[in-house]
C-alpha cells in the first residue's frame, strides 16, 4: 500500500526468500514482484492439489468454470447469513452498534498458494473474532503470480457462516514493484458497451459464492481517462452484480497515484460521480481527527454516509500500534466518525510462536489485554476492537448448532470418537465462535473459560470451563435471536473427568427479559465419556431467545468441564439425504503407498432444501479392519483428499462421502473405490 512503508517491507523480502511471494503491500512481493509476467500457470490434472484462483487482466478472460478443473473445489455454498445486535446486551459500555463498521485485509497464503479447501497442518490464521469484522478482503495479487486473486471456499463458508461479507483483490502494484500501466489499460478493456473484465469479475463473484472485490490501484502512468474508464468499470459492474466493489485511496482523479489520507476532492468521484460508484473507500493510514471530520462532511454532501469510508491502520508493519488516534476515529460518547479498515491482522498469527501465543494475542487484539470484552481497561493506548465496536451475532434461526470447533487443530473426533490423528486446517467446519470471549460474572472466583484443543466432541476442539468455583458463575456465550416453537429442544453435551456432578447448568434469556436467564441442570455424569442432554423449551413457545450461557453452581477447588455441542433445534434431529454418483475425478500417485485424489459427487434431492439441509459432507476412507478414517470435509460437492495412505497390503480402499445435516444428523454414505499396485 502507502509508498512511505516500502523500504521497510522490501528489505524483509530480501532477507527472507520464502516471505517474497507473500501478498501484502507491494514490497512483500519483493524481487519477483520486478519479473515480466511469466506465461499463466498450468491448471492442475489428475489428483494435483487445487488451489484459490489467480489471474492478469487478459488471463481472466478465458477463465470458464466449466472447463477450470479448479472450479469445483472454490465454490462455497453458505449463504450470507443475516447478523443481529442487541445495544442492550453489548458488552462494552463505552462500544457502539450500528454505526462504525470493520474490514479486514487478510493474507491467508501466497496468492498463488492457497488451498482451496484446508491442508494437513494446524498452523494456520483460524480466525475466531468474527463477531468485529462486517467485510473480509482475501488479500493478495502480485506481478509475477497475478494482479486478480478469488477468495477460496474455505474463507467464504466460514465467513458467511458468521454474516460477513467476503471481497476478492484487484492489485496494480507500483511500477518499482513491476506494475505495469498497460494492466491497468487492460483492466479497463471493451467490447462495445461492455467492459470484459469486469463481466468476468462478476462471474467469478457469483459462480464462487461471495461478495465483492477491493480495487488497489497504485500504478502509475495514468491520466484523467484512465481513472474515468476505472469508475465506469465499477458502475457498470455494480449494475450487473450482486456484486460490490471497494476502492483504494490511490489513484486519484487526475489519472496520478496521490495517497490523499480522507476522501477529497481529488478522489471523490470514485464514491459518487455523480452517482454511486464503488460501494465503500479504504483510506490511506495517515488520516487524522481533522481529515476525517472533513471526510464525513464530503460523504454526506455526495449523500453517502461516512460509514462507507474505512480509515486503514497498518497492523503488518506496527502490531498493536500505539499510535492510532483512535479519539478521531470512534471518539469517546459521540457517534462514530467513520469505519475502520484494518490491513493485515494475521500478523497476530505471523509473529507468533505457537497456537496458543497466536490466541492470546488475537484475543489482545480484538477482545482487550484483559480477555474480557467488558473490561477493556489498561494502560497501553490499544484497548481492543471490542472497546469501540460493538459485536454482532449470525445466530437468528433454527438450527444452531455448535461444538467449539475452531476450525484446526490436531485430531479430529465425530460425536466424539476419534477418527482422524495429525494436524489440519479446514474453515469450512469452524463453528461460529462464541460472541462474547469471555464475559464470566461471579460474586467469588471466576472460572476460567477457552476454547480447548486437548479433546472434542466434533473437530478438534471443544469448550472448556477450568477454576476455582466457590461461588456460582455465568457464563454469556451467545447472542441470539432464536424463536421458540411448540417442540423447540435445547441440547448440550457435557464431559468430566469423573463421574459426579457437573455443578453446571445451561442457561437461556429472551428477549422481553435478555438479562434474566432460565436455568436447565445438567446433573451429574455417569463415567468419563462425551454425554448428552436434552430440555424440552416449549413452555416458552412464542418467545425469541436473546442470550445462551451456562452456569456453574458449587464448590471446587479444580473445577474442569468440557462442552463438546450446545444446540437449539425443531423437533428431532434430521438426517440428510444421502449423496450420490461418488466419482474420482482424477489420482496422483505420490509414492506405491500413497495418492492424492479429487472426488465429486451429487446432492440428494433435499439437500438444499429447509427439511433437509446438509451443512456440509465428511469424507472417509474405510480401514481393512471394518473402522473408518477420517479425510476431510466440505460444504460443496467435490473435495480434494491431500493424503490417502495404503493400509497394508490392500490392493483397494473403499471411499466413503456421508452428508451432515444442519441438526448434524447423518445420511448413509455413498462409496467408491480407488486402486493399489499390485505385484
Amino acid at each position: 500500500m502507502r509508498r512511505t512503508l516500502l523500504p521497510v517491507l522490501c528489505a524483509a523480502a530480501l532477507a527472507a526468500t520464502a516471505l517474497a511471494a507473500v501478498p501484502a503491500q507491494p514490497a512483500q512481493a519483493g524481487p519477483a514482484a520486478q519479473e515480466t509476467r511469466p506465461a499463466p500457470a498450468t491448471k492442475a490434472r489428475g489428483g494435483d492439489q487445487p488451489y484459490a484462483s489467480y489471474w492478469h487482466p487478459d488471463t481472466i478472460l478465458s477463465w470458464n468454470p466449466a472447463t477450470d478443473p479448479d472450479a469445483p473445489f472454490n465454490r462455497s455454498r453458505v449463504p450470507l447469513r443475516q447478523r443481529a445486535a442487541d445495544p442492550a446486551l453489548k458488552a462494552n459500555a463505552n462500544a457502539r452498534a450500528g454505526e462504525g463498521r470493520v474490514a479486514s485485509l487478510v493474507s491467508f497464503a501466497p496468492t498463488s498458494g492457497n488451498p482451496s479447501q484446508g491442508s494437513l497442518d494446524a498452523n494456520y490464521y483460524a480466525f475466531g473474532h468474527w463477531q468485529y469484522v462486517d467485510t473480509l478482503v482475501f488479500w493478495g495479487g502480485s506481478a509475477s503470480e497475478g494482479l486478480i486473486l478469488a477468495p477460496n471456499a474455505t474463507v467464504i463458508d466460514a465467513a458467511h457462516r458468521n454474516g460477513v461479507k467476503v471481497y476478492g483483490t484487484v492489485f496494480f502494484p507500483p511500477t518499482v514493484y513491476g506494475g505495469k500501466i498497460e494492466w491497468v489499460r487492460d483492466f479497463v478493456r471493451k467490447s462495445g458497451r461492455r467492459y470484459l473484465v469486469a463481466d468476468k469479475l462478476v462471474q467469478v463473484a457469483r459462480h464462487y459464492g461471495f461478495d465483492g472485490w477491493f480495487i488497489n490501484q497504485e500504478t502509475a502512468g495514468g491520466d484523467a481517462a484512465l481513472a474515468t474508464e476505472l469508475r465506469s468499470l465499477i458502475k457498470y459492474g455494480r449494475a450487473q452484480g450482486p456484486v460490490e466493489f471497494m476502492w483504494y485511496d490511490a489513484m486519484t482523479e487526475s489519472g496520478s497515484i496521490s495517497w490523499q489520507d480522507a476522501l477529497t476532492e481529488a478522489n471523490d468521484a470514485f464514491l459518487a460521480d455523480p452517482a454511486r460508484v464503488s460501494d465503500s473507500m479504504f483510506l490511506d493510514f495517515g488520516w487524522n481527527a481533522g481529515k476525517l471530520r472533513s471526510s464525513r462532511d464530503r460523504a454526506r454532501s455526495l449523500g453517502r454516509g461516512e460509514h462507507e469510508l474505512f480509515a486503514g491502520i497498518d497492523t503488518e508493519a506496527n502490531g498493536y500500534d500505539t499510535n492510532v488516534p483512535w479519539d478521531a476515529l470512534f471518539p469517546a460518547g459521540q457517534p462514530h466518525v467513520a469505519s475502520l479498515g484494518i490491513y493485515r491482522p494475521e500478523w497476530t498469527w505471523k509473529s507468533s510462536s505457537g497456537r496458543d501465543d497466536f490466541r492470546a494475542r488475537d484475543s489482545r487484539f480484538w477482545v482487550g489485554a484483559n480477555g474480557d470484552p467488558s473490561d477493556t481497561s489498561t494502560s497501553s493506548p490499544w484497548k481492543g476492537i471490542a472497546h469501540y465496536v460493538a459485536e454482532s451475532t449470525p445466530v437468528t434461526g433454527k438450527p444452531f448448532v455448535t461444538g467449539f470447533n475452531a476450525g484446526h487443530g490436531d485430531f479430529y473426533n465425530v460425536d466424539g470418537v476419534r477418527v482422524r490423528t495429525g494436524g489440519w486446517n479446514n474453515l469450512s467446519v469452524q463453528d461460529v465462535p462464541p460472541t462474547y470471549q469471555w464475559l464470566v460474572s461471579s460474586a467469588g472466583s471466576r472460572l476460567t473459560p477457552s476454547i480447548d484443543f486437548g479433546d472434542a466432541y466434533e473437530g478438534g476442539s471443544s469448550l472448556r470451563l477450568t477454576g476455582r468455583l466457590d461461588a456460582a458463575n455465568t457464563v454469556r456465550l451467545y447472542q441470539t435471536r432464536l424463536p421458540v416453537a411448540a417442540g423447540t429442544k435445547l441440547s448440550v453435551v457435557v464431559k468430566t473427568p469423573a463421574a459426579g456432578a457437573t455443578n453446571l447448568k445451561a442457561a437461556v434469556s429472551f428477549t422481553d427479559a435478555p438479562a434474566t436467564f432460565t436455568t436447565y441442570d445438567l446433573g451429574a455424569t455417569g463415567g468419563t465419556g462425551w454425554e448428552r442432554r436434552t430440555f424440552d423449551l416449549s413452555a416458552h413457545a412464542g418467545r425469541t431467545i436473546a442470550q445462551l450461557a451456562l452456569r456453574a453452581e458449587g464448590n471446587s477447588d479444580s473445577y474442569d468441564v468440557r462442552i463438546g455441542r450446545l444446540a437449539v433445534h425443531d423437533g428431532e434431529i434430521d438426517a440428510a439425504p444421502a449423496p450420490a454418483a461418488l466419482t474420482v475425478l482424477g489420482v496422483t500417485d505420490v509414492s506405491p503407498t500413497r495418492k492424492t485424489l479429487r472426488l465429486s459427487w451429487s446432492a440428494g434431492r433435499r439437500a438444499r432444501t429447509p427439511d433437509g439441509q446438509v451443512d456440509h459432507y465428511d469424507v472417509y476412507r474405510r480401514d481393512p479392519d471394518g473402522t473408518r478414517a477420517y479425510l476431510g470435509a466440505t460444504t460443496g460437492e467435490a473435495y480434494f483428499v491431500p493424503r490417502l495412505d495404503r493400509v497394508g497390503g490392500e490392493t483397494t480402499t473403499t471411499i466413503e462421502v456421508e452428508a451432515v445435516s444442519a441438526e448434524y444428523g447423518r445420511s448413509a454414505p455413498a462409496t467408491t473405490t480407488v486402486s493399489w499396485p499390485t505385484g
